[in-house]
C-alpha cells in the first residue's frame, strides 16, 4: 500500500479549502483517506496553513510520501524531512 500524503480539496466553487490528509495513493483525491493533518486555505492573505507537526513527522517516518504541493506546504511551515 502506498501512503500518500495530499491535499483534498474542500469548499465551494472558485473558493477552494482544502484538508492534507494521508490517502492509500489508489484511492481518488477526495475520496476515502486514513487520517487528515491538516489544513490549508488560500483564500485568505496571507494563506493560511495549520499543521499538526507530530501527526506528519510520525506519517514520513512510517513511509508516507507527500506530493508537490504538500512537500512545498511542509517547508513553509517548518517542517523538513
Amino acid at each position: 500500500m502506498a501512503v500518500k500524503i495530499r491535499l483534498r480539496r474542500m469548499g465551494a466553487k472558485k473558493a477552494p479549502f482544502y484538508r492534507l490528509v494521508v490517502a492509500d495513493s489508489r484511492y481518488p483525491r477526495d475520496g476515502r483517506f486514513i487520517e487528515e493533518v491538516g489544513t490549508y486555505n488560500p483564500m485568505t492573505e496571507p494563506a493560511e496553513i495549520k499543521i499538526d507537526k507530530e501527526k506528519v513527522e510520525k506519517w514520513l517516518a512510517t513511509g508516507a510520501q507527500p506530493t508537490d504541493s504538500v512537500k512545498s506546504l511542509l517547508k513553509k511551515s517548518g517542517i523538513t524531512q
